[in-house]
């Protein structure tokens, strides 16, 4: 499915418009991911800062992550759904949170990362690239 896309939080006080394609789609299964999604690993797709447009109130958290770089995670206020995050080391990129997409039915990440710490139990699907560490 072409850009554009579109997607918001659960309670629809955040909304965005996506305008182009996605560099790439991952599972991540670092530790934090999975705390973060509440599952066996969370998904990230990076798109340029320039291709997104967001409307409606967000707040912002810093942590720091297994890799040791500062991931500042942008959410709705008001149901606590992860928009996307972004790293200092990539200013111009955004790690948009697939899941919050209006249509899901084209994903299919091409990367598993941080297989290092992921749960035994999660296949890695054929043709996808599964790395120990990050990128």
């Amino acid at each position: 499915m072409p850009a554009p896309y579109t997607g918001g939080c659960q309670c629809g006080s955040v909304r965005y418009r996506l305008t182009m394609e996605p560099m790439r789609v991952a599972a991540c299964h670092c530790r934090e991911c999975q705390r973060q999604s509440g599952s066996a690993f969370g998904m990230a797709m990076p798109v340029p800062r320039d291709s997104l447009t967001v409307t409606g109130p967000t707040k912002q958290v810093m942590r720091i992550a297994d890799s040791g770089n500062q991931v500042t995670g942008v959410f709705c206020p008001e149901c606590g759904v992860r928009i996307y995050h972004v790293l200092p080391s990539a200013p111009d990129v955004l790690s948009l949170k697939p899941g919050t997409l209006d249509d899901t039915s084209w994903l299919r990440p091409d990367r598993f990362i941080w297989m290092k710490s992921a749960q035994g139990w999660v296949p890695v699907p054929d043709g996808v690239t599964a790395l120990e560490g990050g990128t």
